[in-house]
């Protein structure tokens, strides 16, 4: 199938191999595996998790409503969960959300106190914990960070003595980790401080950051949780997003201009920032297929919109570029699409999913009547 560029390519193989992998990993461990939408809502993905899964975790009542239509009467019937964590929490979302998810992580204590009596039905009410260890760098991914928005300090949770009030704790401590040891040092970090009040809980959820994907040692997770649900006789949850879908995509653009500008050779695409916002906002460069290390011409990939700072970054070609050739975006599956926005009126890609037996299946195209009926 001949594509339209910029398009948006999901390989199902991959997106497969790597849900095999967590089911694995669940089989061997009885922890339970959450989606977390936030990272790519398609519904295509989210039917293709659905029988890998025990549910979905959501941050919003949009994302519960989407995670419902989904799921379907499974959900009701009990089968499937979802999990709502979320420092915005609305009065008057409250109640359908009740509807919506098996369970709701409190973000702060007075969040707790403002709203846990008004949930009256079988939703598990849960707190979410900073347990104030920081395994990151860079503060803009930490959720652990000094004055963080992002959980109940653990000092000021053992000092209140509420975990016995609630259901579960949730917890969020990494981002992009590639081995177990912050998850080890979180749990130890919390039995230490609350000791046998854990085995009052029903559940804990490890929350999300880890790469299973790029992770080559597994056991020291599965370990603990089968140490955590042989002692405490709880549930063990984890919320994958970038790590079932971070690896599953590609996005392929058309090289439209070349020129010089002040002795570097400027390459035009028919993309954009506006399709991968995160390239912007941490200044990072992405990977392309074509990146040759050794290659002998210099070029800088930049977007079509008028923001200057549209830029993917400098890249080494074997080859002169010429318009009309591809260049293809790898491990582009999480926090792309989800961020992505018209700016100058340009148009998000085209989604496509590559199936097993290598065809193509258009699943989304939008219009100017999208654009239009977000703006009149």
């Amino acid at each position: 199938m001949p594509i339209k560029t910029p398009a948006f390519i999901l390989n199902e193989t991959q997106l497969v191999s790597n849900l095999t992998t967590l089911a694995e990993i669940r089989e061997k461990s009885g922890c339970k595996v959450l989606y977390a939408m936030k990272a790519l809502p398609c519904a295509r993905v989210l039917e293709i998790t659905k029988p890998f899964i025990e549910g979905f975790s959501v941050s919003s009542l949009f994302e519960a409503q989407l995670a419902q239509e989904v799921l379907g009467a499974n959900s009701k019937e009990g089968k499937f969960e979802v999990h709502l964590t979320t420092p915005a929490l609305i009065a008057d979302e409250l109640y359908e959300l009740t509807t919506l998810c098996s369970h709701i992580n409190f973000n702060s204590l007075t969040h707790h106190a403002r709203y846990a009596a008004a949930i009256e039905n079988d939703t598990s009410v849960g707190l979410r914990v900073n347990p104030k260890l920081s395994f990151l760098n860079d503060d803009r991914f930490n959720p652990c960070r000094h004055h963080s928005k992002l959980g109940i300090d653990i000092d000021a949770l053992w000092q209140a003595n509420q975990i016995e009030q609630v259901s579960g704790l949730h917890f969020h401590t990494v981002f992009a980790a590639t081995n177990f040891t912050p998850l080890i040092q979180t749990i130890d970090k919390l039995r230490r401080y609350f000791g046998h009040s854990l085995e009052k809980l029903k559940w804990i959820n490890f929350g999300g950051g880890y790469l299973f994907h790029s992770i080559a040692d597994y056991q020291p997770f599965i370990d603990l949780v089968i140490e955590l649900r042989r002692e405490l006789k709880i549930d063990c949850y984890i919320e994958i997003g970038n790590g079932v879908v971070g690896n599953v995509a590609t996005l392929t653009a058309s090289l439209i201009d070349i020129f010089e500008s002040d002795g570097k050779t400027i390459a035009i695409l028919d993309t954009s920032i506006n399709h991968n916002p995160e390239v912007f906002e941490y200044q990072r460069s992405p990977k392309i297929l074509e990146h040759n290390e050794n290659g002998r011409y210099n070029v800088t990939l930049a977007g079509g919109t008028c923001l200057a700072g549209d830029i993917f970054g400098e890249y080494h070609f074997k080859h002169p570029l010429q318009i009309g050739d591809k260049i293809t975006f790898t491990n582009v599956g999480a926090y792309t699409l989800i961020k992505a926005n018209r700016f100058n009126g340009h148009n998000l890609p085209d989604i496509y999913l590559q199936k097993a037996d290598e065809t193509l299946e258009l699943l989304k195209h939008y219009t100017y009547e999208d654009y239009q009926k977000q703006w009149l």
